[in-house]
């Protein structure tokens, strides 16, 4: 009887926190470069119930003890891209992510090209964070120092600004994925970082947008529906508890 209250249990558990990240993709429905997050569940442990005393007719037969969320992974569809005009805000349109530097020197990766440039002449995100780009002989962070008036990225990433009176390439944006479907795992901070097994590498199938921004890949219908079925699912997981509480009771009715 214990056993029933713990699997229900775990199943609301297990709900209830994908209702936290179906509603986290609502609440960022018109996030810049937001990835919606796929979750996924599993079996918790499962055990025979072949026990001493116990009639059955299968001596085999097993029962599980619940259900708890799996790893939650973005999803990689792709946002519609929205013109911005600003020299300095970059889309994605395509595989791939940008690379920041966090001032741990840590790296992670996003679709949010937000970018500015700060009082250094470095690419930064919102919050700071520097823009990973691969610089051309000669040049180097903040060398010469960057400005968006003059400023032009190409569609391969490629950085070209007027330095004196000519224009110059002083580096490039890549872009960078990861081997397998599930690759990336959010931070928060529309910020992402390689799953354990992930293998990070260039990406060959994308397209810098200059001038715009992807908007949230979120299908605010879908995860509506979603959202109903999970609680659904949720209610009868309670249900179970009821029902087991309501067993309890009669069993202790009895005389």
């Amino acid at each position: 009887m214990f056993n029933i209250f713990a699997t229900a249990q775990s199943g609301m558990n297990a709900y209830q926190e994908k209702i936290d990240f179906l509603s986290n993709d609502l609440v960022n429905s018109s996030t810049t470069g937001y990835k919606s997050t796929d979750v996924g569940f599993k079996d918790l442990l499962t055990e025979s119930l072949d026990r001493n005393g116990t009639p059955l007719v299968n001596k085999k037969a097993i029962t599980g003890t619940g259900v708890k969320l799996g790893t939650n992974y973005a999803t990689n569809k792709q946002g519609n891209i929205l013109t911005t005009g600003g020299k300095t805000d970059l889309a994605i349109d395509g595989i791939g992510y940008f690379a920041l530097q966090q001032d741990d020197g840590n790296v992670v990766y996003t679709r949010d090209g937000s970018f500015k440039i700060d009082a250094n002449g470095t690419l930064v995100d919102s919050n700071g964070k520097k823009v990973y780009i691969q610089y051309e002989d000669g040049a180097s962070e903040g060398n010469p120092a960057l400005k968006s008036e003059n400023i032009s990225i190409d569609q391969e990433g490629g950085i070209t600004m007027k330095v004196g009176d000519e224009m110059t390439k002083i580096g490039s944006i890549p872009i960078f994925t990861a081997i397998g479907d599930k690759g990336f795992i959010p931070l928060g901070n529309n910020c992402f970082t390689p799953s354990s097994d992930a293998q990070v590498t260039a990406s060959d199938n994308y397209t810098v947008v200059q001038g715009a921004l992807e908007a949230s890949n979120v299908d605010t219908g879908e995860v509506f529906s979603d959202l109903i079925l999970t609680q659904r699912a949720f209610q009868l997981s309670s249900k179970a508890i009821t029902a087991a509480d309501d067993m309890w009771s009669m069993i202790n009715s009895m005389r």
